[in-house]
């Protein structure tokens, strides 16, 4: 008789257990491929260590998208307002379809990504594109269609809702429970893709201000309805909660994916090799966009992407040579200039003033700048107080209701005027220039 339960070894998890059908999706093209997709881009080029890819944090998506169902659907942390608003979650007989669903879009929320993973994603794909289309074009391939046909058969489209939440599934309608069960894999708040990474990048890069306590997270996790209108409210829609005795990890939770944007995600290094990845890859690709056909989607991974910078490098006459071999012989632009609160003081806007004054002084072939913010701050969820009450997070948390969005403005420059460049960004000369840039700001709006 074959065996049923497959385990594999995992650096964070311990053992991640599948059944038949998730080793068949495994064992498919386009989870293999994830194999060599990289979790974080080229960041190994700034932490060695950083070289783990999207095929394990796939699976390790799926082990924690398992628990948090098994705690959030057993009966005692089920209330009677959530029985009558979620009437699924009586039905015991549906919950292990929805468990092997879960499983099975956790396990492939990801087939989707581009080479290098987000490095270049919105400005090398067509309109109307991104990782999360191609996700779904791929769930519901023939390829893979196969599997979910196998007994007891799973529904391709409840896979397609779960894996890529209703935020970019627009075209399809969302039930409550569906909401709530996609919550767990994309969530704002508890979605267990941040949770892997964030543990996983942390153990990969060797930092530990990624980590949090996990397993008291994930058992303190409740479907709660929101508090009653008022200040804080958050609506009055089911949503994943936790009990406050897990405010405390929730918090953690989010300070953790805080600190791994600011120190290692935001890192200046990193973000600069992705910019000269995207100048290669505009040059290198056809069109300079991503091909979106399935077929060229599962052939192209950071393998061929690798090569075909490597031999450029070296070669003056093929595409994206220069970007190629900024990449490949270290020659990456370094950062001359970052925002900071002294010429924010004086300009709000004094980061467009320098980059605008170095662009036209050096020419915009030369400089580079990378401004980026995570949406929003502190996700807003509701918590089970003792007493049963329940109130919004950023009520009953001074630490959440403070915490800033993650934001990074660096300005960067070519090696062969880093010098000259670094001199006049600190100058009296480009004072002025931030400086009078607000005046005429100032000026423009009346």
């Amino acid at each position: 008789m074959a065996k049923n339960i497959h385990e594999i070894r995992d650096p964070i998890h311990v053992f991640v257990r599948l059944d038949n059908r998730e080793r068949d999706v495994v064992d498919s093209r386009p989870f293999q491929r994830l194999r060599h997709i990289h979790q974080l881009a080229m960041t190994y080029l700034v932490y060695p260590g950083a070289t783990h890819r999207r095929f394990e944090h796939s699976l390790g998506v799926m082990e924690l998208a398992g628990r948090v169902f098994d705690v959030i659907t057993r009966a005692e942390n089920i209330t009677d307002k959530i029985r009558e608003l979620i009437p699924e979650v009586t039905r015991d007989g549906d919950l292990p379809y929805w468990r092997r669903v879960l499983r099975a879009a956790a396990l492939c929320h990801d087939l989707g990504h581009l080479p290098f993973s987000h490095a270049a994603e919105k400005e090398l794909l067509p309109p109307g594109w991104d990782h999360e289309r191609l996700t779904q074009e791929l769930i519901l391939s023939d390829e893979l269609k196969g599997i979910w046909n196998q007994r007891p058969p799973l529904e391709p489209l409840d896979i397609v809702k779960l894996a890529i939440g209703p935020e970019k599934a627009r075209d399809l309608k969302f039930s409550a429970w569906e909401t709530i069960l996609s919550e767990i894999i994309v969530g704002d708040a508890f979605g267990v893709d941040r949770m892997d990474y964030l543990l996983r990048d942390s153990h990969h890069v060797g930092v530990v201000y990624g980590t949090f306590d996990h397993y008291r997270l994930t058992d303190t996790l409740r479907i709660l309805t929101s508090p009653p209108a008022g200040d804080g409210d958050i609506g009055n829609e089911p949503a994943l909660g936790v009990e406050f005795g897990g405010l405390h990890t929730a918090e953690a939770l989010m300070l953790a994916r805080y600190f791994m944007f600011s120190q290692v995600y935001f890192h200046p290094v990193r973000r600069i090799y992705d910019i000269h990845l995207k100048d290669f890859l505009k040059e290198w690709l056809d069109n300079g966009l991503f091909c979106t056909k399935i077929g060229c989607h599962l052939t192209l991974t950071d393998n061929e992407v690798t090569a075909a910078f490597r031999e450029a490098a070296f070669d003056s006459e093929k595409a994206g040579h220069i970007h190629a071999e900024r990449i490949i012989c270290r020659k990456h632009f370094k950062q001359v200039y970052e925002r900071n609160p002294t010429d924010e003081a004086i300009n709000p806007d004094a980061a467009d003033a320098v980059f605008n004054a170095l662009c036209t002084k050096y020419g915009p072939q030369q400089i580079r700048r990378d401004k980026h913010s995570q949406k929003g701050g502190a996700p807003n969820f509701p918590v089970l107080r003792h007493d049963r009450r329940i109130e919004s997070s950023l009520a009953v948390s001074h630490i959440l209701n403070k915490l800033p969005p993650p934001a990074v403005d660096h300005i960067f420059c070519g090696r062969d005027i880093y010098l000259e460049a670094l001199i006049w960004v600190e100058s009296e000369e480009m004072k002025k220039i931030i400086k009078d840039a607000a005046v005429e700001e100032e000026h423009d709006n009346g």
